[in-house]
Parts: structure tokens; sequence; C-alpha cells
């Protein structure tokens, strides 16, 4: 998708990346205006272990396909939007799109049952060399660049002391109109706050799809802005509408990925690295639901 399209889609209301854009799994819906809020401002009132510590990736030895296979998944949970749902969303659209009151009651059952956040590092020891993780470890992430993950969700997940991990799709940074996206300080607000910013394309361009020069302009491009903003090295991938081919996964390699996302599909038996699970966090869905469906899915 070419910018002028992006454009057009942001000042149309038209939000199909939101809506179809990180799924292709089948969910059912469940029953279950944001303020802005500085990072730096807002108070921390957790007693949360979650971890920080630094851990140099480049030092672990990658452990065979079934060795990882065989250790226990971690709960991993993607979010798109966090705003209140209006009349022009549509049905499936809300799975994509969590009610603020929602996402609060998620993050608090998270931190009431003993959730600890974990960050890409940490997985990637832990499938590798089995390095232990905290009590109860979970994986927060968000798709798309919605700026409402700054302005809502980072500074509810900061409250418990909650870290995520932000996959960026950088044709939408800075943008305006019915859509927001975070800007390139946000990002970086994020990023040295001790959140991990991951890559999700360019454009959200089905890799599927990928032919002649697309790994340079969806990948290594991306990647390249993403380590200008942050000054840290972009590590970890998420692939749009959660859709890849095992022609992608070498093609992550060499672009110096160490792991990448999926969703709720099988993760390939060969290169598990490259096909770690993920679950949407549904719109639909109150606390026990989100609940019953980690303990289900992982």
């Amino acid at each position: 998708m070419k910018l002028r399209q992006f454009l057009l889609y942001a000042f149309t209301g038209t939000i199909m990346w939101s809506f179809s854009s990180c799924s292709t799994e089948t969910k059912s819906a469940e029953n279950a205006d944001s303020t802005e809020v500085s990072l730096e401002k807002e108070e921390n009132t957790s007693n949360s272990t979650n971890s920080t510590e630094q851990i140099d990736t480049d030092a672990i030895k990658v452990a065979s396909a079934k060795t990882i296979l065989e250790r226990k998944q971690v709960p991993i949970l993607c979010y798109h939007q966090i705003r209140n749902w209006t009349e022009k969303d549509g049905k499936v659209g809300k799975d994509y799109i969590t009610p603020i009151e929602t996402f609060k009651s998620h993050i608090k059952m998270l931190a009431d049952s003993g959730y600890n956040t974990i960050l890409p590092d940490q997985l990637y020891a832990y499938l590798n060399e089995g390095k232990p993780l905290p009590e109860k470890p979970v994986m927060i992430t968000f798709d798309d660049t919605g700026r409402d993950q700054y302005t809502v969700a980072a500074p509810e997940l900061k409250k418990y002391g909650f870290k995520a991990v932000y996959f960026i799709m950088t044709v939408s940074i800075g943008k305006k109109g019915l859509i927001s996206y975070m800007s390139k300080d946000e990002i970086k607000e994020l990023s040295d706050a001790g959140n991990v910013i991951g890559s999700h394309t360019y454009d959200h361009k089905n890799v599927k799809k990928y032919a002649g020069n697309d790994w340079v302009e969806q990948i290594e491009k991306p990647s390249k802005k993403l380590e200008e903003i942050t000054g840290k090295k972009i590590e970890y991938f998420a692939y749009p509408f959660g859709l890849w081919n095992p022609e992608a996964i070498p093609e992550l390699k060499k672009r110096g990925m160490k792991a990448a996302f999926i969703l709720a599909t099988k993760r390939d038996e060969k290169d598990p690295l490259y096909t770690i699970r993920r679950i949407i966090a549904s719109g639909y869905w109150d606390a026990k639901t989100l609940h019953r469906s980690m303990v289900n899915s992982f």
C-alpha cells in the first residue's frame, strides 16, 4: 500500500489495517476519548517484580527446534486500538478495538492474578537456554502504531510496573486524522522507559507476497528508521495479518531478526523462533474471558 493510499484511509476513517491487520484466526465474539498522560509524569504505584535486566542475546546459543518446541509456551497478548467503540465500528472491527475500561480491567486482572510481564530478550533466553522467567510470565504486545497505545495503554501498564512490546508500522509514524499514530518522540519515550520497539514492516504488506526489493523496503529500511529513532537494535518482528511462509524466515535472519511473532496458528517445526504464537485480546472479552483464553491457548 502506498503512502497516498495510507493517507486516504487515515483521513476518511477507513481503518482496515486496524480491523483486519493482524489476524487470520477465527474468534467468537464472547461478551465480555483517551486522556494523554506523560509517561514521565505517571506515578508508578506497583509492587511488581517485572524484570528489566539486560540480556546479551548475541551470547545465547540457539537451541534445536525440538528443544524450543518442548518448552512451555508463554502467554502473549496482541492489542491494536485502545479506545471506546463508535457507531461506525463494525462487528469484526470490534475484535481489534479494546474499549478503555475493558483494557484497564484486562491489565488489572493480570496484576491481581500475579502475572509478570516479560520482554522478547527474556523469552529468547528462555526458549534457547532455559533461562528462568518470573512467576506467571506474560508478554503484552501492540501492533500498528496507534497513538492510543501511548496515551492510554502505556500509562495504564506503568501503574503496575508492566512493560510491553510495540510493533511499529513505519509509514504511519506521526500521521494524524480520524486515527492518529505515535510520533518519533513518543516511540523513543516508550523505548527509553524500558519497553521494546519491534518492526511491523513499512506499510503492512503481506509477507507471503514479497518479491524483488520488498525485503529492503519492508524490513531493512523500517528497521534502520526505528534504530535511528530509538538508538537500539531492532531484532524482533511481527508478521502483518499473522501471515508467514518458510521462505520469509531466512530473509528475516539475514536482516538481523532474532525472532518473529505470528498469531494463533501452528508454529513452524523447523524454525519455531520465527513463528512464536500470540492471541488477539479481543475487544469483546471481559477480564475473565481473557484469562480463560490465555489458559486454554498456551
